[in-house]
């Protein structure tokens, strides 16, 4: 074996070895809260900083949401896999999270996601200890994080991100699981869009359309995010995993088409949550239990892509 390999082959053993340094921030956007943890490996050499921008829901900074017995944990996972691959990360609550935040909420919109982004980009584009800024947008993050983008951003990452506006999203959705909930659904998109409000909103809808909802859902549907990516210049990947039951791998194709110049990568078995599923049950329960391990080649390729 000769010296060059046997480099390759002990210098994960001593990346691995090195101890992660967390610090907890609390952060503010006005009166809103959104503290986060800034985790990192312990090194003089400066590393690429990762920001992870969340998708709908109240998740907090380690992947979870009340409404999910159990825990995920995957955002806390991805937090490890990357720090002891030598890439900072930084993730925190989502603002719907902070019981505290709830009854001064009332009227956000997306741009208000936008804001809390920058809150953090803001706080890290001067700090010394780190060599870039890439956001990573999830979901419903993949939107936020692109509009949140500024001169300080190196590199995007859209994953799981939707390639059409949300009343499309949620029209397909529904109507995959029942035709007369797609149709009522575009119905009331299409009553947003004429006069702010919906009327009266049917029982079995009223998680998504609630009147609280509606001015989010009407400023949300109004943005094209294939729009939205054709104006980013700086370097975009494209993930989508084919296991994925809320955003298919052509909401990812339909985001490359209109940013011809990204990288495009679909991740065998990987789900929505991050995770390597081989069963439709498993996909359900993966949601809730961290023992489903995240996808290997997420990981690899987030690595390669960030440090490139």
């Amino acid at each position: 074996m000769n010296k060059r390999l046997l480099l390759f082959v002990f210098l994960p053993i001593a990346v691995l070895a090195q101890q992660a340094v967390t610090e907890k921030l609390d952060l503010k956007n006005g009166d809103i809260a959104i503290p986060g943890t800034l985790s990192y490996i312990d090194s003089p050499e400066k590393q690429p900083l990762a920001i992870f921008v969340h998708g709908s829901g109240t998740i907090d900074r380690d992947g979870n949401a009340p409404n999910f017995p159990g825990n995920a944990n995957y955002l806390r996972t991805l937090a490890d896999s990357l720090n002891v691959r030598g890439i900072a990360f930084y993730r925190y609550d989502k603002r719907s999270a902070t019981v505290s935040n709830l009854e001064k909420m009332a009227d956000d919109t997306i741009d208000d996601l936008v804001a809390d982004v920058r809150i953090a980009i803001n706080h890290f584009k001067n700090d010394a200890r780190f060599s870039s800024i890439t956001l990573i947008g999830h979901s419903q993050g993949s939107l936020v994080a692109m509009l949140a983008i500024d001169g300080s951003v190196s590199k995007y990452v859209s994953l799981a991100g939707a390639g059409q506006s949300i009343d499309h999203i949620l029209v397909e959705q529904l109507g995959r699981q029942q035709e007369d909930m797609g149709k009522t659904a575009r119905r009331y998109f299409d009553e947003l869009r004429q006069t702010d409000t919906i009327l009266e909103v049917n029982p079995f809808l009223q998680v998504i359309f609630a009147p609280r909802n509606q001015k989010f859902l009407k400023h949300w549907m109004m943005i094209d995010p294939t729009e939205e990516i054709a104006k980013v210049t700086i370097p975009i990947l494209i993930v989508n995993g084919d296991a994925d039951m809320q955003v298919e791998v052509t909401d990812a194709e339909k985001l490359h088409a209109a940013a011809p110049g990204s990288r495009l990568q679909i991740i065998p078995k990987m789900n929505h949550v991050l995770k390597k599923v081989n069963t439709i049950s498993g996909n359900m329960e993966s949601y809730s239990d961290e023992k489903f391990p995240l996808s290997v080649l997420l990981v690899e390729t987030l690595e390669e892509f960030i440090k490139s």
